[in-house]
């Protein structure tokens, strides 16, 4: 079991780390109390998980007293853990802050920076107890992420952590509205157009034979096909876990049903989690 216990100074970057794992697949609990830990981690391994990221910080009050206890609680049980410990600059910190218009969690009466330097305080003897330590004063999002990528090794993952939707649809009856790229293939041969493949669909073999047999067909294929293994891997750079692809003809039934499923083949002989819909093929 993997169990990562993600703390460090406010404005560090918390938030942006836990929700990265969540996308690779933790269940990432926010804002745990530290007097819940031992039990937390008791109950997730009898559930057999196999990947938990918490988030502990200051913002648990007096609870935090308690949390070197339940460290031993969890090394007396066997709970292998990790900590990652986010700091920042001070300047960096304020900046944040200023940024967000939040609030410091213990700069309720005082001034932000002599906040940051009473949570400093609070949090050195766990900062001496962490497994990895992060600056993330001249990183941002994109770069913590790709920080967090690099350390735990999630490019070996990477096919099964990017989930891909293919759409096939009319621009008749309008884009889907959860689309990140689209593609309009109203320029291959219309089956509608012929008698007897009018009223059929692209999955059916007469509509797939009739739109095969158009050299412009292969040639599409070769570069959507190369296009789409250039774009996945970039878009798991960016921290992406679900990626939807839209493809469109006039009325949704024969070429933008055959390309769907074209693709949805190729993905899958790439070993990738994909998964189709034909939204118009019987209007």
């Amino acid at each position: 079991m993997s169990f990562l216990i993600i703390t460090g100074l406010s404005g560090a970057g918390k938030s942006t780390a836990l929700n990265f794992l969540e996308d690779k697949g933790y269940f990432c609990v926010d804002n745990l109390p530290p007097v819940l830990l031992d039990k937390f981690a008791e109950l997730c391994a009898r559930s057999d998980m196999q990947r938990i990221a918490v988030v502990i910080d200051i913002r648990g009050g007096k609870f935090f007293d308690d949390f070197f206890q339940q460290l031993t609680i969890l090394k007396k049980n066997g709970i292998s853990y990790e900590i990652i410990f986010l700091e920042a600059s001070d300047r960096t910190i304020i900046s944040r802050y200023k940024e967000t218009r939040r609030r410091h969690p213990l700069a309720e009466e005082g001034r932000i920076l002599e906040a940051i330097q009473k949570e400093r305080e609070l949090l050195e003897e766990l900062k001496g107890q962490a497994g990895r330590i992060i600056d993330t004063s001249h990183i941002d999002v994109k770069g913590l992420k790709q920080e967090l990528q690099d350390l735990y090794d999630f490019q070996r993952d990477e096919k099964k952590n990017l989930s891909i939707d293919i759409t096939s649809f009319g621009f008749k009856y309008g884009i889907p509205l959860d689309a990140d790229i689209v593609f309009d293939v109203r320029f291959l041969p219309n089956p509608y157009y012929v008698d007897f493949l009018k009223g059929k669909t692209g999955r059916e073999q007469d509509v797939i034979d009739y739109i095969e047999k158009w050299p412009i067909t292969e040639e599409f294929f070769q570069r959507l096909f190369s296009f789409i293994e250039f774009l996945l891997p970039e878009y798991h750079k960016e921290g992406k876990s679900h990626l939807g692809i839209a493809i469109g003809c006039t009325g949704g039934q024969h070429r933008s049903v055959f390309t769907v499923d074209k693709l949805k083949d190729f993905l899958e002989k790439k070993e990738f989690l994909v998964r189709s819909e034909h939204r118009d093929i019987d209007k």
